[in-house]
């Protein structure tokens, strides 16, 4: 076998390779909106340095009870992060900055969370975030009575 042969027969597995992975994300996002309707929600994982640490991905409600996050590029069908919704609750809101503008999807806002104590930033649009904002508001309030 010669060499080009060999290089092309390497370069064809590499496309398939590809191809493949581009229609299993495909599939899962399928999959994902099959149990209810997805939209574009980015996660910062990393604050170290201002303006970095961001990863987009897609948000899906779970029932009544939970957010979940999943990266876009995952072929994993189980979610990444997963907030409880009585466990979050909403701070603020603010336009990107800087390079947050260049790695977020377009329009987005930055939506700074509360989760058990701890900042959480989530990026998503405009539509999203009244959605989203309604979504916490009609969880049941907590009560600490006791039932006799």
């Amino acid at each position: 076998m010669a060499w080009w042969e060999l290089l092309l027969a390497v370069v064809a597995a590499l496309l398939l390779l590809v191809l493949a992975y581009g229609i299993g994300i495909a599939v899962r996002r399928r999959l994902l909106e099959r149990n209810g309707g997805v939209f574009e929600l980015s996660h910062r994982v990393r604050d170290t340095k201002p303006g970095r640490g961001w990863i987009i991905g897609i948000g899906r409600y779970s029932g009544d009870a939970q957010l979940e996050w999943f990266r876009i590029f995952s072929l994993s069908p189980k979610p990444k992060r997963v907030w409880r919704r009585v466990e979050l609750s909403y701070v603020s809101s603010r336009s990107p900055e800087g390079i947050e503008e260049l790695v977020l999807y377009p329009e987005s806002l930055i939506v700074t969370c509360e989760v058990n104590g701890e900042l959480i930033d989530l990026a998503m649009d405009q539509q999203t975030l009244i959605g989203f904002q309604a979504w916490l508001e009609s969880r049941p309030i907590r009560s600490n009575w006791t039932v006799f």
